[in-house]
């Protein structure tokens, strides 16, 4: 039975050693520590790689973050997988659960989350499936 859950979360950026792509071209690297509120009520820890193009408002990135809490009630962790892109200043992205990462309460997690921001607050939408 899919479900979805609603909440806000906190998150803090903190930047990483940069990622050296060759020929004196590097990839930001950021560390984000997050806190979900609601019936995701967990904390995250996320690491991400950053690039941007010669092209204004034109990037990409890709990120693994685990999340450590109780999704309704149930408690346990699992991984998420981000992947980002900016074109021209229109983004996308795209953020799903690692298949067959949940642990504990959370074994057989399935999912996607979207992220809003919002007068510089994040909310999440998390549709998701417990089998």
């Amino acid at each position: 039975m899919s479900r979805q859950i609603k909440g806000e979360f906190d998150v803090k950026r903190s930047p990483e050693a940069p990622c050296d792509l060759g020929d004196g071209v590097q990839a930001g690297h950021f560390r984000f520590d997050k806190r979900f509120h609601g019936d995701l009520d967990a904390v995250g820890v996320v690491h991400m790689l950053a690039a941007m193009t010669q092209t204004e408002g034109s990037g990409a990135y890709v990120a693994i973050e685990r999340i450590v809490g109780t999704l309704a009630g149930r408690s346990g962790a699992f991984l998420t997988q981000h992947s980002g892109v900016m074109d021209r200043g229109a983004p996308s992205l795209s953020l799903t659960v690692v298949p067959d990462s949940g642990s504990d309460g959370l074994e057989g997690l399935r999912g996607s989350m979207k992220i809003d921001i919002v007068d510089g607050k994040h909310y999440y939408t998390f549709d998701y499936d417990l089998f």
